[in-house]
């Protein structure tokens, strides 16, 4: 089971006495609200399916910028983004309960990942057990994502981390697709990083056109294929801490209701390591799967039953699916049929 960190209850209490009775003034009672973390068993468990470099610490973490960007990394190239209990299940539905969670992607060792509310769920419970300083903020996904005019967003549907590092504030996403960020970024607007060369990221800090007050800000993250590719936003994202409850909610729609991309497609993405560096993606949408390196396309390959899809899953992503969870796709929209 996991355990919970921030459990103190700090209690500053100034005594006073009126007319021979206690009183008690200025009384300051906090109590830090509980978030699960993984005990040192699981956390050194789940590291080592990473394949870190050797001089990488499995404890006395260093909390620092390079450490969690090697950390973002491993994991993207180990742990997919990916919608599969959506449709290869006997229940099509998400469980976001952080033990479910490290069951799923660590304990079965069937190369599951899951979502954005899984990846980053588990991905920051992950980095609250080693001492990183984590809050989970919500984010809106533009939808020029899903094939729109590029310009409005939809409603809270996407979960990021903003981690601190002494004072600075980093945006963390591991579960977002392809199109993802691949290593921390600080919350400055309009400074660029590379992404996977040749792409490039940024964030930018401004309104969205469907605000009616143009003075809020939101975090809009984008990227580009190339130096000379014109920018394109992803999502947006708040700095207002997102509780389970809100999430509840969230992946309660997003994961059942008949609009949602999430329940009309099968997704996967996962990054491609080469020698400590990131080089490329394998994505899927449906039955067509692409390997890419950089921006080209080096190979693709189109299922045109579940059998190829199925095969696909194992030999180009690592996942294995069981006869159960592989009957759970039948007759729905997403099962191929040829």
């Amino acid at each position: 089971a996991s355990e919970y960190d921030d459990v103190s209850v700090l209690i500053h209490v100034s005594n006073f006495y009126f007319q021979g009775e206690q009183h008690f003034r200025n009384a300051i009672i906090r109590v830090t609200h509980l978030r699960p973390i993984y005990p040192t068993a699981k956390l050194q468990q789940y590291l080592r399916t990473l394949f870190l470099p050797s001089t990488f610490p499995h404890h006395g973490f260093a909390l620092d910028y390079n450490e969690l960007r090697t950390l973002q990394q491993h994991h993207l190239s180990n742990y997919p983004f990916e919608n599969l209990s959506l449709h290869y299940s006997t229940t099509h539905t998400i469980s976001l309960d952080t033990d479910a969670l490290f069951e799923k992607f660590v304990e079965k060792g069937c190369g599951r990942g899951g979502y954005c509310m899984e990846n980053n769920g588990f991905f920051g419970t992950v980095l609250r057990s080693m001492g990183y300083d984590v809050t989970s903020v919500g984010a809106r996904v533009c939808e020029g994502v899903g094939g729109g005019d590029g310009s409005l967003f939809g409603g809270w549907s996407h979960m990021v981390n903003v981690i601190n590092i002494a004072g600075i504030k980093y945006m963390v996403d591991v579960g977002f697709g392809g199109n993802g960020a691949t290593s921390p970024l600080p919350l400055e607007p309009n400074t660029v990083h590379e992404r996977i060369f040749p792409s490039e990221m940024r964030l930018l800090h401004s309104s969205i056109p469907q605000h009616t007050d143009p003075t809020q800000r939101l975090w809009l993250y984008q990227a580009r294929e190339t130096d000379t590719s014109e920018w394109q936003t992803q999502y947006c994202f708040t700095e207002t801490e997102f509780l389970s409850c809100d999430y509840e909610m969230m992946n309660f729609w997003t994961s059942q209701s008949r609009t949602s991309i999430f329940t009309q497609a099968v997704l996967m993405a996962k990054m491609v390591m080469d020698e400590g560096r990131l080089v490329g993606s394998l994505t899927m949408f449906n039955g067509e799967a692409k390997r890419k390196v950089g921006k080209e396309t080096v190979e693709k390959k189109c299922c045109g039953s579940e059998e190829e899809r199925v095969l696909v899953l194992r030999e180009w992503f690592g996942v294995v699916l069981t006869a159960e969870e592989r009957r759970g796709i039948s007759g729905l929209v997403t099962e191929l049929k040829g």
